[in-house]
């Protein structure tokens, strides 16, 4: 780049993201320089880092995310910031965090367990958890959806699929905030060092906790096993042996947090899409056939997950760029996912789209284990608080999460005309 060639935006920094996606800086990568080279500046307390390229059209997207050889999710992990030296065997542990065919391996013990028949046992439980969370607020007309509805929904339903007990439920939400709302002041008090620096929530210190109750979890599920994913789990085998105390607590961070936080994520972006167009709304109503393909127009166009970061493993071309080994390379899907040259009309919210090659769940060896519950999660809610809440409209400012990771909503005030009648169609 010379000197009098326009800098790109900035898309790195957490704080640019609390007013929704940066759709203009996007656009403008987009056209301009698909794939950017972003610094990686101090932001509060973090420090910087070395800097990545950040890709952005939803090609490019794609095939990073298919080729594991070249992109590498076990460098050194999947966030932008780069996690400790002393921390980085420790998060290779975490499936998310290895490459095939390891990776392979521990996804097959997962799979076994999150099959879609035990989804299917779970519909009925789910849609009268919705019921109930509507019922709830239907007769105001009004409430702050996350903090009344949305972030209750997906915590409880993977709880009864993990198999945690009620009374330990809260916990699950005070380690996901923990982990996904580092970077945001109304989840502060990242511990810090001896020298002053905070410490990674990921480290192996702050996720002592959570281990910990995995490990009692596990063991009580040995004792009184129970038709739950923590159940297969203590008891799964790979190579002849059971898992490690440590894959245990890696896999039940990963459910945890993950499994919580994409639907926690989607529902209120959803809701807000359907706010911001009536007329889709009424769409919906006049045909509620149309579910289904309204639920991938929301994961479209209010991605639950921004970016996941891959590093290359060798010295490649990417998008006329010259990438180096060892750089790392962050996929953004929330700008993918407003390509015009894989989406016709990119920023119309249209219920009717098909095809929808979005990406919420991600492309290749990672694509999202758990999709086929987030998607029944999103439908059962939908078919609920859509037909729940006509003439649905914002009432207040929306509170976003300060994270460049995590496209999450903290405060979203609605109001609606309040209605008692159910067209569920599960």
């Amino acid at each position: 780049m010379t000197d009098s060639a326009p800098s790109p935006p900035d898309v790195f920094d957490p704080r640019r993201y609390v007013d929704g996606i940066p759709h203009e800086s996007f656009a403008w990568l987009r056209e301009h320089d698909p794939v950017s080279w972003q610094h990686e500046h101090p932001v509060g307390d973090w420090p910087g880092g070395p800097g990545f390229w950040a890709v952005t059209r939803h090609e490019d997207v794609v095939r990073v995310l298919r080729s594991p050889t070249e992109f590498s999710s076990w460098s050194g992990a999947t966030q932008i910031r780069d996690p400790a030296p002393e921390d980085l065997d420790f998060l290779r542990r975490m499936m998310l965090n290895m490459d095939p065919p390891e990776h392979n391996k521990l996804r097959r013990i997962v799979s076994r367990a999150f099959t879609p028949r035990r989804v299917t046992l779970m519909r009925r439980a789910v849609a009268r958890r919705a019921r109930e969370l509507v019922d709830a607020v239907a007769e105001r007309g009004e409430c702050d959806l996350p903090a009344e509805v949305t972030d209750d929904f997906p915590l409880l339903n993977l709880a009864d699929l993990l198999g945690v007990p009620e009374s330990d439920r809260g916990r699950l939400l005070e380690w996901t905030n923990r982990v996904i709302g580092y970077q945001d002041p109304d989840h502060a008090g990242t511990a810090v060092d001896a020298t002053g620096r905070p410490v990674d929530p990921r480290s192996p210190e702050q996720l002592g906790d959570m281990f910990s109750y995995a490990r009692e979890l596990a063991e009580h599920k040995r004792r009184h096993p129970a038709d739950d994913l923590m159940s297969v789990l203590a008891t799964a085998e790979v190579n002849g042996r059971g898992l490690s105390e440590a894959e245990l607590g890696m896999f039940f961070f990963l459910l945890s947090v993950a499994g919580n936080d994409t639907v926690r994520s989607a529902l209120p972006g959803g809701m807000r899409a359907f706010a911001e167009h009536p007329e889709q709304h009424r769409a919906l109503w006049a045909k509620p056939e149309l579910l289904d393909s309204a639920v991938e127009e929301t994961l479209r166009y209010h991605p639950p997950v921004l970016s996941f970061r891959r590093t290359a493993t060798t010295d490649l071309n990417l998008a006329g760029r010259a990438v180096r080994a060892g750089e790392k390379v962050v996929v953004f899907h929330c700008s993918a996912h407003f390509d015009r040259r894989a989406f016709p009309r990119p920023y119309e919210f249209d219920v009717r789209r098909s095809p929808n090659g979005h990406l919420a769940f991600g492309d290749g060896p990672h694509v999202c284990l758990g999709a086929h519950f987030a998607r029944m999660q999103l439908r059962a809610f939908y078919a609920e608080a859509l037909w729940r809440m006509p003439e649905l409209e914002l009432a207040g400012p929306t509170r976003r999460l300060v994270s460049n990771f995590v496209n999450g909503i903290k405060h979203m005030p609605i109001r609606f005309v309040p209605n008692s009648i159910t067209r569920t169609r599960n």
